[in-house]
């Protein structure tokens, strides 16, 4: 017979048993749960006492309980006996009483078990509580009734707590009830979250018993992270951080009828995060509207990515208020945006060195003016030629022209769609991150519409301070800049999930309708996608069916510290079964071109990490590098979110611990010198050797003899000395693969070389010469096997010592 149940099948848990005359059910995490990640996280909010201070005196007073009375059950007034040992009685019973009402605002009812005693009392059945808990049965049943509601305090007839009863369910707390009721142990069914106490526990008892199983561990695991994630966003921030995780009973109940990966995605870590910028969304456009007194405000999701927060709003206020699929992308923006030759060339002076082409179409040039002016620019150093092109009278006064007219059609876009009148307020709801589509447009709106514009935005992380109005779910209010900066890093995967399956908006018919360009998406992501926002918004249509709670006001705080946590845990700790789903996505950038790269790509993260190590990844230029770096192990990804989050200087040097003195041969054609190279680490186990090799005249001879039997080479390449000092690393990006000639030395399987002995070296040429820049020679390679014999007893000669400076 199974001995657990899921949360979906608590409410039918007695159609199969019949003999059952008293139904008991643990409290915490059974009937009442909390909205943070762990019992302890209550304690963050208590006024006083740390949390660990919390922490050590219950340990205190359950070891002195052990002392005293050999049994390991304390009150909570035993607890605070020790936390506060020289206090007067009256304030540690104010700390009791906060930290009840702590307890209280952190609890729920959980809906499925609350059906499940409603079942109970239709049929007759008492239901008890049998918790293992320093609360007394009064002050339990006080929690019960202020957390879930009196009418679910009125469903139990009796309670029953091991601090009374000086044992817990492990050591005999249900053979105590048992005695007490005086009645058959095979007519209690008990259930409850922990399989020790109540599973294992009930059945020595006699009684039948069945384990709530919460989660699966993949489950548990993406909570643990989450928390841990949360951790460290948010250290420092006030106020502190609770490890809220609200989303836990819903995921409970709903996550085990879904079986694609793609829409569990979204039901666990999209649908929370977009859950809580809908509720943020609603509260925003209500204030707007008592500011504007009376006036209407429109809630404008500017389209494509605004796609999927705006099904999850309208899942979430069921159709309250009316909300518009906007679009305007970027592209459209800034082309209504010149009013004058000085909004050219401020455009201008953010894309140098941009695609010219693309900067081009976006002054709206048309296909045979693009290709005289590419014509007549040259190849080295084009920009200074562009910008006397653009200058031209002609030119100047065709995109001042031409940007009216788009302005106009998109004022006419809104007036079909929209129909704004004077006054109203017009509520531009994005994912952010910088409000760029706003900066652009907010004036030309203002004043074609005679309208207020207000931006709100799931991340706000402004480049400048523009003045308008803007404000985020999560913006400079409540995060410090490194942490938002953290979080705008790899928004590229955020904005593939929540994006409309249609091509950008590059356009305005004179009647008021969208143009867009070819979708450049292929079908398979669609469908993925599809199933993600299914998800979503299947979450946020359960998000308060699992819970139970007298009616209050929403705690944003703690919606936006646990939003923050679900979406910095998918963009720096992504489980394998999300980056399964997201294997598929490619980006497109969204600019009026057809420019579409992959989302990530695992084979130059790992090429990266053993060729720079983590110093790659400090100005690496990846859409999403963390998914790069599965299967490189935890530490690394922590590294990684460490070093973004608190915006760490660190530099190469800093992650040198050791080093390896490698030996080498360099010769011009005529002569044959010594020398040693200094090879630093870079990641698991591989080191990199970096050689000048200047004006191209020298071969380089890598004595790998002296040193191994066996040794692993990942790479051979040459570059620009400027390119392998540079902070902003490209793997990949300038280099030249060497083309070795092996002496002594064979090659019994890729990468992998064994030294016959300890003349045995690897002789490389240098490349043909490109450019006047100086050039090295990079060598990456892990050793295997050690030349033992010659380390003991054959010291490395060197005539000459080549290091070069990082």
């Amino acid at each position: 017979m199974n001995d657990s149940i899921l949360a979906r099948d608590l409410p039918i848990a007695l159609e199969t048993r019949p003999d059952v005359r008293i139904l008991s059910l643990d409290c915490f995490d059974t009937l009442l749960w909390r909205d943070t990640h762990a019992p302890s996280d209550v304690f963050r909010v208590l006024d006083g006492p740390s949390p660990m201070q919390r922490i050590w005196a219950e340990q205190r007073a359950r070891a002195q309980a052990m002392l005293r009375r050999r049994c390991n059950e304390v009150g909570i007034a035993d607890i605070y006996a020790q936390l506060l040992p020289n206090a007067a009685a009256d304030k540690r019973a104010m700390l009791v009483a906060q930290e009840l009402a702590a307890e209280a605002q952190h609890c729920f009812g959980f809906a499925p078990v609350i059906a499940l005693m409603r079942d109970a009392k239709a049929r007759g059945l008492r239901v008890i509580i049998v918790s293992d808990t320093y609360l007394d049965a009064a002050q339990l049943g006080t929690l019960i009734a202020n957390a879930a509601g009196d009418d679910v305090r009125a469903l139990i007839d009796q309670i029953f707590c091991s601090s009374e009863f000086g044992v817990s369910k492990g050591e005999g707390l249900l053979d105590a009830v048992i005695k007490h009721l005086g009645v058959p142990a095979q007519t209690i069914l008990h259930i409850g979250d922990n399989r020790a106490a109540d599973l294992i526990g009930g059945q020595k008892a006699g009684v039948q018993a069945l384990h709530l199983k919460q989660f699966t561990e993949t489950t548990e695991q993406r909570l643990r992270l989450e928390a841990a994630t949360g951790a460290m966003i948010h250290v420092g921030t006030t106020p502190p951080d609770r490890h809220s995780q609200p989303h836990r009973a819903t995921i409970a109940l709903g996550e085990p009828d879904i079986d694609d990966t793609a829409e569990v995605l979204g039901y666990t870590t999209i649908g929370p995060l977009l859950h809580g910028f809908a509720r943020w969304v609603r509260a925003e456009a209500e204030r707007l509207r008592a500011k504007n007194d009376g006036g209407q405000v429109h809630i404008l999701f500017l389209m494509r990515d605004g796609h999927l927060p705006r099904l999850a709003f309208d899942a979430c206020q069921q159709g309250e208020a009316a909300t518009h699929a906007t679009e305007i992308s970027r592209f459209t923006a800034t082309a209504s945006s010149f009013r004058s030759e000085a909004d050219v060339l401020a455009y201008l002076s953010g894309e140098m060195g941009s695609n010219i082409e693309a900067i081009l179409k976006q002054l709206l040039f048309k296909p045979q003016e693009i290709a005289v002016i590419l014509r007549d620019l040259p190849r080295q150093a084009p920009f200074p030629a562009l910008l006397r092109a653009v200058r031209s009278a002609p030119r100047m006064k065709s995109i001042l022209a031409r940007s009216s007219a788009f302005a106009d059609r998109l004022a006419g876009y809104l007036r079909a769609t929209v129909a704004p009148a004077q006054g109203d307020v017009l509520m531009l709801v994005d994912l952010g991150y910088n409000g760029s589509v706003q900066n652009r447009i907010d004036r030309v709106l203002s004043e074609t519409l005679e309208v207020g514009i207000a931006g709100r935005y799931l991340l706000l992380r402004e480049q400048d301070m523009p003045g308008l109005d803007k404000t985020g779910f999560v913006d400079p209010q409540h995060y410090d800049a490194a942490t938002l900066e953290a979080l705008c890093g790899n928004v590229a995967v955020l904005e593939q999930l929540c994006t409309a399956a249609q091509g950008s908006v590059i356009d305005y018919t004179a009647d008021g309708a969208p143009v867009r360009s070819a979708n450049a998406i292929k079908g398979r992501q669609s469908e993925t996608r599809d199933a993600v926002q299914r998800g979503t918004v299947r979450y946020v249509r359960d998000a308060s069916r699992a819970i139970v709670r007298p009616a209050g006001a929403i705690d944003m705080a703690a919606m936006r510290s646990s939003a923050v946590a679900v979406l910095a845990r998918l963009m720096f700790l992504p489980m394998p079964q999300e980056l399964a789903v997201l294997a598929q996505f490619q980006h497109d950038v969204n600019l009026g071109v057809q420019d579409v790269v992959p989302l990530f790509d695992p084979a130059i993260g790992r090429r990266g990490l053993r060729q720079r190590g983590l110093f790659y990844m400090r100005g690496s230029e990846r859409m999403y590098l963390p998914a790069e770096l599965q299967g490189e192990g935890l530490a690394v990804k922590l590294t990684l979110l460490a070093q973004k989050r608190f915006g760490l200087g660190l530099k190469y040097a800093d992650f040198i611990d050791q080093t390896i003195t490698l030996p080498i041969l360099i010769a011009d054609g005529r002569t044959v010198d010594t020398a040693t190279i200094t090879a630093t680490p870079t990641h698991d186990g591989y080191y990199i050797a970096p050689i000048p090799i200047d004006d191209f005249r020298f071969s380089i001879g890598l004595q790998f003899g002296r040193l191994y039997d066996w040794v692993q080479i990942e790479s051979v390449t040459f570059m620009p000395v400027e390119r392998f000092l540079s902070d902003q690393q490209r793997s990949g990006l300038e280099e030249i693969v060497a083309v070795p000639t092996l002496e002594g030395i064979e090659q019994p399987a890729p990468h992998l070389y064994r030294c016959e002995d300890s003349a045995a070296f690897m002789m490389i040429p240098p490349p043909p010469r490109r450019d006047a820049r100086p050039m090295m020679l990079a060598v990456v390679f892990r050793p295997i096997a050690l030349r033992v014999v010659n380390a003991l007893s054959q010291p490395i000669p060197a005539n000459a010592t080549m290091e070069i400076s990082r």
